[in-house]
This record gives C-alpha cells, structure tokens and sequence, in this order.
C-alpha cells in the first residue's frame, strides 16, 4: 500500500510457556520459532513428474536467548527440573506479536536441554531450546 507505514514494536512481542510471560531477552534475535520439518515432500519421477506427500509431522522446536540476569531463567530451570523428576514439565506456549498478527502455539512444550551457563565481564546470553508438539504457525505482518 503506497502512503502506509507499518511498525513492529519488540515490546508488544510475548512469550507464555506454562503460564509464566517471559522477559529479560538478549537484544537481537531473541527467539526463534519453527516447524521441525516442511509440510510437504516432493517426488519427481524419471520422466519429470511430480508427485508431493502430505508430512503429517507438526512438531517444532523454540529457542530463546535471555540475558543470564532473567527471572526466566528460573522459570525455565524450575520447568526442567520438574520434568526431570516427576515427568511435569510439559506445559503449553504460546508467542504472539501484539504489534502484528503472527501467532505461535503448542498445546505442550519441554525443555530439550539446560543451556550451556557462561560467566564473564558482561551479561552473558544463555540459550534455551524447547520442544514443541504439534505447533500451530501463523506468520503474519504488523499493523500500522
């Protein structure tokens, strides 16, 4: 549209794993959200047909990066060490773009491993990775 000027905001961005709103991103990519494999595979015979089967797998994988001084932190420890003990932690997420229409949804979600804990002079960027069952993806634009 000639004359329009759309604007995605960062703090209209929200996370919710399990309940709990997460918070205290790194400042660049700060989370990651996609589909484990493509929705459809391709075929191509000798003679150039084509032929594609439906991929039936909607798993997908999460990954953010929190500043090492996020209450998250916490939050997602606690979610895997309950996990690791009692099999409780598979909880639902949902990200969304306030700013914008994409909208990003799993009934479950896990923590697929603790991150790799850094210290040093600044604030170090740890980085969590989750497993999704079958998530829900809708990848839209942002609004004026």
């Amino acid at each position: 549209m000639s004359g329009t000027v759309l604007t995605y905001d960062p703090k209209k961005f929200s996370l919710a794993i399990g309940g709990y709103i997460m918070g205290g991103f790194a400042d660049d990519d700060y989370v990651t959200v996609e589909r484990d494999e493509d929705a459809y595979k391709k075929y191509v015979g000798v003679s150039g047909e084509v032929a594609r089967v439906k991929n039936l797998n909607r798993a997908g994988h999460i990954v953010l990066r929190l500043m090492q001084s996020s209450d998250s932190n916490d939050a997602l420890s606690l979610l895997a060490v309950l996990d690791e003990a009692a099999d409780l932690g598979a909880v639902p997420v949902l990200a969304r773009d306030h700013s914008g229409r994409s909208l990003f949804a799993a009934a479950f979600c896990w923590v697929k491993k603790f991150p790799k804990a850094v210290w040093k002079k600044d604030v170090a960027l740890w980085e969590w990775s989750l497993d999704t069952t079958s998530l829900t993806v809708y990848t839209g634009g942002n609004t004026q």
